[in-house]
């Protein structure tokens, strides 16, 4: 097969980011007197930014509709739970502080992969991110040239598992039907770019480990992004 095209995903494959989402939505909730579990970052993880702000607001909405006992002093109102629109603008600055803070640095292994290859074939980006942070990021590490097109989960219908974004990252770049690799870290991110029909490199991110259905999607489980590398070389020579 011909490779025409490899499409990345940003949080865990390219900066370890990961967390600090986790962060903005403990921080967002605490604020308003309501606890973020374990849980509730699993079901978000993947999910646009649209999606998981409903996720928090419904959350949120819930809490105060049951009474919410215990709120900390100092706490904002949970019976006035922030609006979608807001809960999203606060996570997605407290993101984008810590990168500008330089608290999402790149993954070992992520510059060269992105260097070398973008030099044999047409490069993508397919994040979950908002778009500010996937410009943030890339402009903090100065590696905005080497990708072709970039997508935000915000700017298609719906957010991974669901295909759209990778869909439209192959669509921008022009790749062939069944002649795309795609590399992710994560159980949403895997069955996203297995459903657009890609071949996925996984490599499994230590802290929020796939789910062993998910990894079966994968053609490739990397050790780290120096197996990757290796294996995308293969594939793209």
């Amino acid at each position: 097969m011909t490779v025409t095209g490899v499409v990345l995903d940003l949080d865990g494959v390219i900066v370890d980011s990961e967390h600090l989402w986790e962060e903005g939505w403990v921080a967002c909730c605490a604020r308003r007197g309501a606890t973020w579990t374990g849980e509730d970052t699993a079901a978000c993880q993947g999910m646009s930014p649209p999606e998981w702000a409903r996720y928090i607001a419904e959350k949120l909405s819930a809490l105060a509709g049951a009474g919410n006992p215990g709120v900390p002093a100092g706490a904002d109102d949970p019976g006035v739970p922030a609006d979608a629109d807001t809960i999203q603008d606060e996570c997605v600055d407290h993101v984008i502080a810590a990168i500008d803070a330089g608290h999402a640095p790149l993954l070992d292994g992520a510059g060269d992969l992105i260097t070398q290859v973008s030099a044999l074939a047409p490069l993508a980006l397919a994040s979950s991110a908002a778009r500010r942070v996937i410009d943030a990021v890339l402009s903090h590490h100065e590696i905005a040239d080497r990708f072709k097109a970039t997508v935000s989960s915000e700017e298609v219908p719906r957010g991974k598992p669901s295909p759209d974004v990778y869909a439209e990252a192959v669509r921008r770049i022009g790749v062939l039907d069944g002649d795309g690799i795609a590399v992710e870290d994560s159980s949403n991110g895997i069955r996203a770019a297995h459903a657009a029909g890609l071949s996925v490199v996984a490599i499994p991110n230590p802290v929020y480990p796939p789910k062993a259905d998910a990894l079966a999607l994968a053609d490739h489980v990397a050790a780290d992004h120096g197996d990757a590398l290796d294996y995308l070389l293969t594939r793209l020579r």
